[in-house]
């Protein structure tokens, strides 16, 4: 009687051991999975986020090349008509994020810069140069140099940046809802993301 008690005890006792075993190892096999899909979320979601714009320009350059003193002068000027198409870009390939299977943390340490593009046309009109005082490849060089920074400053006075933050807020949201739904936490720059991503993190 006491061997078939003793039996049975060792029975269930493997029994118990054999399930707690099993549950663990399911457990860890949802955790592995979890972190996985995480990656493979964070990847599908690694590309360019772009706003597309288009700026158009009228530049007048001039240029005096003065000779022999003060009284002669000769010039070279140009009329300049861009179109130029701009582009604002991020990379979510460059996203430097941990995930923590452990923890159950998703850490979004830092997001990419943003990248703008500009594709400016030129046309010339009414393009004059004195014999002594010639068009060059460094004066175009310098038309092209100079219209791309006062593009820029249109870009930067002008809503296409702030429509690819609000593009980006909407790929980065999706980190959010995943790892709520799957009882994560979502971390960014050391802060528990609890309502989503604010637009205060573009402000560095």
């Amino acid at each position: 009687m006491k061997r078939v008690l003793l039996g049975a005890v060792i029975t269930l006792a493997a029994v118990l051991v054999f399930r707690s075993c099993a549950k663990e190892k399911e457990a860890q096999s949802i955790l592995t999975e979890n972190s996985m899909l995480i990656q493979q979320q964070i990847e599908n979601v690694s590309k360019l986020v772009v706003t597309e714009g288009h700026f158009a320009e009228v530049y007048n350059y001039k240029d005096s090349k003065m000779l022999f003193g003060p009284f002669i002068s000769a010039e070279k000027k140009a009329l300049v008509v861009v179109n130029a198409d701009v582009t604002v870009a991020y990379d979510l390939g460059q996203i430097e994020f941990e995930v923590d299977a452990a923890s159950k943390t998703l850490r979004i340490k830092s997001i990419p810069e943003p990248e703008v593009k500009i594709s400016p046309d030129f046309e010339y009109y009414d393009v004059s140069s004195d014999y002594l005082n010639m068009f060059e490849a460094s004066d175009y060089n310098k038309i092209k140099k100079n219209v791309t920074a006062s593009l820029m400053k249109k870009v930067e006075a002008s809503s296409l940046k702030k429509n690819a933050q609000n593009r980006l807020l909407s790929e980065l949201q999706k980190f959010y809802i995943l790892t709520r739904s799957m009882g994560w936490t979502l971390v960014y720059r050391d802060e528990v993301v609890e309502q989503g991503l604010p637009e205060a993190l573009f402000n560095d």
